[in-house]
């Protein structure tokens, strides 16, 4: 086949007006059915609640104080679930990303760890510890440690080599090179990890709330159940999709501030 035959085309594509807010067409053409479905009688309310209804729900919720104190709730387990199981897989993953008897004790169990799904440690942890606040903190850990673990272990053992040459040169200790080389190079891939953590703690929290919670979000939603008020259901996983767009944009946040030296040494 020739050089020619290989060549490829840049594929342009038509631009639009105003880029920006044709972003929101969509999800304002989907609410704008959904209420018309709702209006009409073809999607009846015990199936899901209007728009108008879940704004109105979401405002009385608000100002009876249930949406606030479910909200409170929710964040505690989370941040709490999520400090343990950051502290968890960084900790693990600088034991295996350091040393390659670190990685042999370390690495094989987390790999393990890493295929359970969360379904499947809720009577486990129910008969460990109970129906509590711990089985819920220790879910939500669990699901943070690992993703951070494994983007963290990748970051360290993706450093260049060169780097290492050049701490050897500069006779820097170990202590040294970890702080001014390796960690600072396994950085983005650690943010990553934070990023998917935050996603998972969430994902978990939700799950770990389903299961004899007796306030939160996930209770408010299992509660609503029980009753069909879809509204109500409706509420609570808008809250959580809201709380999990607020963290992402935190960890963007850290993101840019964290690796502004990055984008200088590319740029260079």
């Amino acid at each position: 086949m020739s050089s020619l035959a290989l060549r490829s085309t840049p594929v342009r594509l038509p631009r639009l007006p105003s880029g920006r807010w044709v972003r929101l067409v969509v999800p304002v053409l989907i609410v704008v059915l959904w209420q018309v479905a709702s209006a009409t009688g073809v999607l009846p309310e015990r199936l899901l609640a209007a728009p108008t209804t879940v704004v109105d729900t979401a405002i009385e919720l608000f100002r009876d104080g249930t949406l606030p104190h479910a909200i409170a709730v929710s964040l505690q387990r989370a941040a709490i679930g999520f400090g343990v199981g950051a502290a968890i897989g960084i900790v693990l993953a600088v034991l295996a990303g350091l040393s390659l008897f670190g990685e042999y004790v370390v690495d094989p169990p987390m790999q393990m760890l890493r295929t359970l799904p969360f379904y499947g440690l809720i009577p486990l942890l129910i008969l460990w510890f109970g129906i509590g606040e711990l089985p819920k903190i220790v879910l939500v850990a669990f699901g943070v440690a690992i993703p951070l673990y494994l983007n963290t272990f990748a970051g360290i053992r993706g450093v260049d080599g060169k780097l290492a040459e050049v701490a050897r040169v500069q006779q820097l200790s170990r202590l040294a090179t970890i702080g001014h080389i390796v960690l600072p190079g396994a950085l983005p891939q650690a943010l990553v990890g934070l990023r998917q953590s935050l996603g998972v703690a969430w994902l978990a929290l939700i799950v770990a709330e389903q299961v004899n919670a007796d306030a939160g979000l996930g209770f408010l939603i299992n509660d609503a159940r029980e009753f069909l008020r879809t509204d109500v259901i409706v509420v609570g996983l808008l809250v959580y999709s809201l709380l999990g767009l607020i963290t992402d944009a935190v960890v963007r946040l850290i993101e840019r501030k964290a690796l502004v030296w990055r984008r200088g040494f590319l740029a260079s």
